[in-house]
C-alpha cells in the first residue's frame, strides 16, 4: 500500500508539470496568436496565482512543516482562478467544439480541477503531513521536490558561485509567501469589491 501511495504521489507531481505549466503556456501563446481576449485574460490571471504552487515546492525543499498545506491551497486557488469569472465563462460558452482553442481551454480547466482534488485526496490520506511533513511517514511528499532542488542548486551555484541549501529554500519560500499573501489581500480589498466576478477582459485587451 505504501508503494502504491508513493507511486500515486509521484504521478500527481508529474502530471502537475504538464497541466500546471506545459498546457497553460501553450494555451497562453495560442490565445495571443488567435487574439482571443477571454482566454488570454484567463491565463493571465492564472499566471498571477500559479507562483504559489512553486512557493510551496520551495517550502517542501526547505522541509517547512506546513508546506503541504500551502500546496493544497495553491492548487485550490488556481482552480478557483479559472472558474471564477462570469464574463469569461459566458464568453467560452459562445464557442462550439470546433473552435480548438476554447475547447482545449475547457478541457484544461476540468483537468486542473481533477488535479487539485487529487492532491487534496492524496494529502488527506496522509493527514498528519499537513502539520509535520518532516516525519518519516511524510518522506514520500518530499521526494518529488528533490529533482527541483538539484536543478536550483546547480543553477544557483553556476550564477552566484554559492550553495543553495534547504534553509535558503525555506527562507525564500516564506518570504515569497509573505509577498504573495500581501498581494492577494490587496486584491481582495481593492479590486474584488469593485469588479466582483467580472474580469473586464473586454475592456482591457492584453491585461
Amino acid at each position: 500500500m505504501n508503494v502504491f501511495n508513493q507511486l500515486s504521489i509521484w504521478l500527481s507531481f508529474q502530471l502537475s508539470i504538464i497541466f500546471l505549466i506545459g498546457i497553460p503556456i501553450t494555451l497562453f501563446f495560442w490565445s495571443i496568436k488567435k487574439r482571443n481576449k477571454a482566454v488570454n485574460k484567463l491565463l493571465s490571471i492564472y499566471w498571477k496565482i500559479s507562483p504559489l504552487f512553486f512557493i510551496s515546492l520551495l517550502l517542501l525543499i526547505g522541509k517547512y512543516n506546513y508546506a503541504l498545506v500551502i500546496t493544497n491551497i495553491s492548487t485550490l486557488l488556481m482552480t478557483i482562478s479559472v472558474w471564477f469569472w462570469n464574463d469569461i465563462n459566458d464568453e467560452l460558452k459562445e464557442y462550439n467544439l470546433s473552435y480548438a482553442l476554447t475547447t482545449m481551454t475547457k478541457v484544461w480547466r476540468w483537468s486542473l480541477t481533477f488535479i487539485s482534488l487529487n492532491f487534496l485526496i492524496q494529502s488527506l490520506r496522509n493527514f498528519n503531513c499537513f502539520s509535520f511533513v518532516n516525519s518519516a511517514a511524510c518522506e514520500i511528499w518530499l521526494q518529488p521536490s528533490s529533482n527541483l532542488y538539484n536543478i536550483i542548486k546547480n543553477l544557483f551555484n553556476f550564477l552566484f558561485g554559492a550553495n543553495f541549501t534547504q534553509p535558503i529554500a525555506k527562507f525564500l519560500g516564506l518570504f515569497s509567501l509573505l509577498i504573495f499573501t500581501l498581494g492577494l489581500i490587496q486584491w481582495s480589498i481593492i479590486k474584488l469589491p469593485k469588479n466582483g466576478r467580472n474580469s473586464c477582459f473586454s475592456e482591457n485587451e492584453g491585461n
